[in-house]
């Protein structure tokens, strides 16, 4: 049994030939039950498993780079893509699990893991100084208020606003996406 942190994910770019994005899969701000964890005090080996939505039967990919700053781990994921053998069950998850990503439908990250390290805070939760990683999922619902995808860049179709970047033939436009707290 290991347990389950929500942080924030900054997706900088998602690439659509290779089904892969960037971001931010754990930070060192306290989440909603009040627990902190040190991006630092993580242990890993790559490639991570990348599952959907906490479900270890859906596992949609790897986390294939994870990089220690000191606003949090920065990782490259990227999903399998669909082949013509895979079963119809595993190609619609892959499928979901990439549009939902791409569309901004699903924009926290979650780290599943083992502590190894920690103590309580002062007001109530966990501050978690070491831990065994074992997944990261892509979630509709992370428990850190500050979980959200905040930029992302895709290839759209051509863009009607004035001076667009061209790339292959397409356009890409930088979106923002904002989780609004109430």
């Amino acid at each position: 049994m290991y347990n389950r942190l929500y942080s924030t994910i900054h997706v900088k770019a998602v690439d659509g030939d290779s089904w892969s994005f960037t971001g931010i899969a754990s930070t060192p701000t306290p989440d909603r039950m009040r627990d902190t964890v040190d991006p630092k005090g993580a242990q890993f080996t790559l490639p991570i498993p990348l599952l959907w939505q906490h479900d270890h039967r859906s596992p949609i990919g790897h986390v294939d780079t994870a990089t220690f700053t000191d606003s949090g781990i920065e990782i490259s994921a990227s999903i399998q893509r669909p082949t013509d053998e895979m079963p119809n069950g595993l190609t619609g998850r892959l499928q979901e699990a990439w549009a939902s990503i791409k569309s901004g439908l699903v924009r926290g990250l979650s780290i599943g893991f083992v502590p190894k390290e920690w103590q309580p805070r002062e007001g109530g939760g966990m501050a978690i100084s070491a831990w065994d990683w074992m997944e990261l999922s892509a979630v509709t619902i992370p428990a850190n208020q500050d979980a959200s995808i905040q930029t992302i860049k895709s290839i759209l179709a051509p863009d009607p606003t004035p001076t667009p970047t061209p790339h292959r033939g397409f356009t890409l436009r930088k979106t923002h996406f904002f989780l609004r707290n109430n």
